[in-house]
């Protein structure tokens, strides 16, 4: 069992309650570790060394705030081949996948919040006013365990890149992640009390950082339903409360795409992660003449994924990241059937090929697609968070961008177009913060975040520094000094 597990004033303490979390490999199901959860207790004194570490902080010359994020940045490339082996036993991550995208997401982080700042106006003139930005002070930093080391990163960078102290909240099903990364952060020499890491759940410890009056920031990722209630713990104080939530992506197809490209690309994006990314394109929208077609593609592309043990290197599939994930997704795979979709491959249950083995058990699920999903349906409205994807048919253009937008999200949207000024045209007309067009990568200088219920304010780039600072306008200077 870990005992050590909350990270404060600079140093690794065990939790004075006796709460614990079992930690479930979800490739077997098997316990494989106990880690001890901080409460009340811990929160009051991380709270407590974060508002002792502001005021010294905040006053740091940006280049000394930039060179700690510079030997952060070399500490988090030095322990990454840890860091990708916690992400793969806490989640199930397949190794190719912890090791070339999940681990290095945290570095990349900090190269960019390190940019940001450095180039950023911190001080500008308007007429004779002087436009000042400072950091808002203390943050609570709540994070999910999905992609662990990339939540983590993308929010304490720009944090401490603008002068603010922190307290993290990992999720309790990614603590060995949440870990390693504070090991890093450690090694690296943070000031004592700049960074501080309360390992618990949403109830005792979210919640109590929420409400807690030292509290000047909630910074929070997770389920559009645990946003609404973060946001309602601070209305109270009137904290600010920033949030990236859920989504439920279309990707929209257009008529002279590639299709057998753009379906490739679609599926593979769905089935990344286990299907366990807010931003997956989860609504695939093909022209009707074209749907039976993208269902082919499809089915190719899912009998040609390897599904199976995540510490193989010939894996592109691992386990959902717990079982109480499996049961979730196992609803919404009999729901879609039950609400008149056709089910072009997978289904509920395990893969058929690890019955015997040692992952028999573990929280497997078949990579699903469904086609001839009508919009109405759960399954093309609800955040299902697994690897199942829905082909909805469309006969217009303009039919393609309403059921787009049709939807309470608006995290992200793809668009797939041989005409580059045609998808952006389409793009500009979608209701999400975040638009691909033809496959673009994710780009971390890039402002993430949504619309609608998907969110408030942005991370990542220069957006991700301006949401942890406060402006200030000084009135009547005589010249520009």
């Amino acid at each position: 069992m870990t005992t050590e597990t909350c990270y404060i004033d600079g140093a690794w303490r065990a939790p004075q309650a006796a709460a614990t979390h079992p930690v479930i490999d979800p490739s077997t199901g098997d316990q494989i570790d106990q880690w001890a959860l901080g409460g009340d207790a811990e929160v009051q004194l991380a709270v407590q060394s974060a508002r002792a570490a502001w005021p010294a902080w905040a006053a740091t010359p940006l280049e000394e705030r930039l060179a700690v994020l510079e030997r952060i940045i070399a500490r988090l490339i030095e322990h990454e081949a840890a860091l990708a082996e916690a992400v793969t036993r806490d989640i199930g991550a397949p190794v190719r996948l912890a090791r070339g995208a999940q681990a290095p997401a945290a570095a990349a982080h900090f190269r960019v919040a390190r940019t940001a700042a450095e180039s950023f106006a911190w001080r500008t003139m308007r007429g004779r006013a002087r436009i000042e930005h400072e950091p808002i002070g203390v943050c609570a930093l709540i994070t999910p365990w999905n992609w662990p080391l990339n939540q983590m990163a993308c929010k304490v960078a720009p944090a401490l890149a603008a002068g603010c102290t922190v307290i993290l909240k990992p999720s309790e099903m990614a603590p060995q992640s949440a870990h390693r990364f504070a090991e890093a952060l450690h090694a690296a020499n943070v000031p004592r009390g700049v960074f501080n890491l309360v390992t618990g759940t949403g109830p005792a410890v979210g919640d109590a950082l929420a409400r807690h009056p030292d509290v000047d920031l909630v910074s929070f990722t997770g389920s559009t339903r645990a946003g609404a209630a973060v946001a309602h713990a601070a209305a109270d104080r009137i904290a600010r409360v920033t949030q990236e939530l859920g989504g439920k992506s279309a990707n929209l197809v257009l008529d002279d795409a590639d299709l057998t490209r753009a379906v490739t690309q679609g599926v593979r994006a769905v089935l990344q992660n286990s299907g366990q990314s807010c931003n997956a394109p989860t609504r695939l929208l093909v022209p009707r003449r074209q749907l039976t077609e993208a269902e082919a593609i499809a089915r190719t592309v899912v009998d040609a994924t390897v599904v199976g043990d995540p510490r193989d290197e010939r894996t592109h599939m691992g386990p959902v990241a717990s079982l109480v994930q499996f049961e979730r997704v196992q609803t919404y795979l009999t729901l879609g059937e039950q609400e008149g979709a056709h089910l072009v491959t997978g289904g509920a249950g395990r893969p058929a090929h690890l019955a015997g083995t040692s992952h028999a058990r573990g929280a497997f699920v078949r990579p699903t697609v469904f086609s001839n999903v009508d919009n109405g349906m759960r399954i093309a409205r609800e955040e299902i968070f697994g690897p199942v994807l829905c082909l909805l048919p469309y006969d217009t253009e303009d039919e393609a961008i309403a059921i787009a937008n049709d939807s309470p999200y608006g995290l992200a949207a793809y668009v797939q177009s041989a005409d580059a000024d045609r998808a952006l045209r389409v793009a500009r007309q979608l209701r999400a913060g975040n638009v691909h067009l033809n496959g673009a990568p994710v780009d971390y200088a890039a402002p993430f975040g949504g619309y609608k219920q998907s969110g408030n304010g942005r991370e990542w780039g220069e957006e991700g520094v301006r949401e942890y600072l406060e402006v200030k306008a000084i009135l009547g200077l005589a010249t520009a000094r």
